[in-house]
């Protein structure tokens, strides 16, 4: 165990109400962070203290926001987060881990597989990269990826119509969205607003931004973007008939 680890402190027992069945995979998350995620560079050593608070907790509230069953993708997901904490609270979920560095694309496929996240993918590469290479899905979650003008450029075109973005922000949140709000018309989005969440599990509470497209995410220069995409990507027999 590295010095980091043994800073790791107890999960509190919000931990246990959240995660349920699944408790004893967000402590083993928890501690993968505070070990090797520490040692490849993935989290600082000063946030293990905090570890539960403010980073699995904190993500793990999202899940209040996001509507069952659906497809998510988790757009710079980094060491996991809010992807693997969201879920392990929802296994009714088919969600996107995407990355476009190895190393942690290494690190979030070892914790896959080690957790037994079977509704998990991870995917190297960056949202303007693979767009047409996986399929769209109905909501895209960040956190502490990029401003928000220009998260919305990389997550929004990677939406189905009518589908949204869930933005984990700090206090900037409203200051944030106001400045965006140009870019955020030129994407075709239709709608924005503010939510909080963790209500009894987090304190403060989770800021998150809800960005939801119209029938066109992206707008009228990343639906043809798509359409080229999913052409070059189509089978060759079925580009000839």
């Amino acid at each position: 165990m590295t010095e980091s680890a043994a800073e790791l402190p107890a999960a509190p027992e919000a931990a246990r109400e959240i995660f349920g069945e699944r408790f004893p995979e967000a402590v083993r998350y928890g501690e993968l962070l505070a070990d090797a995620g520490v040692r490849r560079g993935l989290i600082g050593p000063r946030e293990v203290p905090r570890l539960w608070e403010r980073h699995l907790l904190n993500c793990a509230v999202l899940s209040e926001v996001v509507p069952e069953g659906v497809s998510v993708c988790d757009v710079g997901s980094g060491a996991g987060l809010p992807g693997i904490p969201l879920a392990l609270v929802r296994p009714d979920l088919k969600i996107t881990l995407l990355e476009p560095l190895l190393r942690r694309t290494n690190f979030l496929q070892e914790v896959v597989e080690l957790l037994g996240l079977d509704h998990v993918t991870v995917v190297r590469g960056r949202a303007e990269e693979v767009m047409g290479k996986i399929p769209q899905v109905h909501v895209v979650t960040a956190r502490a990826v990029a401003p928000l003008d220009r998260l919305a450029g990389w997550g929004v075109p990677l939406l189905r119509p009518y589908g949204e973005m869930l933005a984990l922000k700090g206090d900037t949140a409203e200051e944030e969205l106001k400045g965006a709000r140009a870019a955020l018309s030129k994407l075709g989005v239709e709608a924005t607003s503010v939510v909080h969440v963790g209500e009894g599990v987090v304190d403060p509470l989770s800021t998150v931004v809800r960005v939801e497209v119209g029938e066109s995410p992206g707008g009228v220069r990343f639906a043809a973007k798509r359409a080229k995409a999913n052409r070059a990507n189509r089978p060759a027999r079925s580009r000839r008939r």
